[in-house]
């Protein structure tokens, strides 16, 4: 397997080194952007979808000090990597990290304060029913939020896509209509040269 096949689910000595890639460089400039467009209360209960290496869940903890922070990836590598980079989080109860898939998220429902996507949604399956079980472990008013290294367009992004198996762009307008057809409101878009977030809330019944 190629190390760019490992972005979709690291596996094996090509996984490990591209999970430690995933903690850097551009990822990293990436998450502290995207975390600068929201608003996390310090005893916030969040889950980093598709975790990766775990440098967002790091992040997502110095964010909410008196919170709980999960991650959930349904790569071993990723997990082991996750565990590893938060392990005294991890060992205060502060944190789990969890092998899992979130197009079946094993979670009970109205849980979280906010859920984050951080460079993952490419990879997930049949996005609005995936949609719909994030915003089923959400509790009411809480926020869903994904962050993308592309807008949906940008030359880089394209040429990957055609590379990496399973691998699909969105851009803003096409993730406000899922997010909506899902039962989100309140979808709000940044951009940032070819980069892009997305929050939307999870409205009352």
């Amino acid at each position: 397997m190629s190390i760019l096949q490992n972005t979709r689910k690291p596996v094996g000595l090509g996984g490990k080194l591209m999970v430690k890639r995933m903690n850097s460089g551009s990822h990293a400039k990436l998450a502290e952007w995207g975390l600068r467009q929201l608003s996390i209360a310090p005893e916030a209960h969040i889950l980093d979808a598709g975790c990766g290496g775990g440098a967002n869940v790091a992040r997502l903890l110095q964010r909410a000090p008196q919170g709980h922070v999960t991650g959930l990836d349904y790569s071993e590598v990723s997990v082991a990597e996750s565990r590893e980079v938060n392990q005294e989080a991890v060992a205060a109860g502060r944190c789990e990290i969890v092998q899992g898939d979130i197009s079946r998220p094993p979670f009970r429902a109205g849980i979280f304060d906010l859920v984050t996507a951080f460079e993952t949604i490419y990879f997930w399956p049949d996005l609005e029913k995936t949609f719909r079980g994030v915003r089923e472990i959400l509790k009411t008013g809480g926020t869903f939020f994904i962050c993308n290294e592309s807008n949906g367009h940008d030359e880089a992004a394209v040429k990957y896509s055609r590379i990496i198996d399973g691998m699909k762009l969105y851009d803003a307008q096409q993730l406000t209509d899922l997010l909506q057809k899902a039962g989100f409101r309140d979808v709000q878009t940044h951009e940032q040269d070819i980069w892009l977030c997305v929050k939307a809330v999870k409205a009352a019944e």
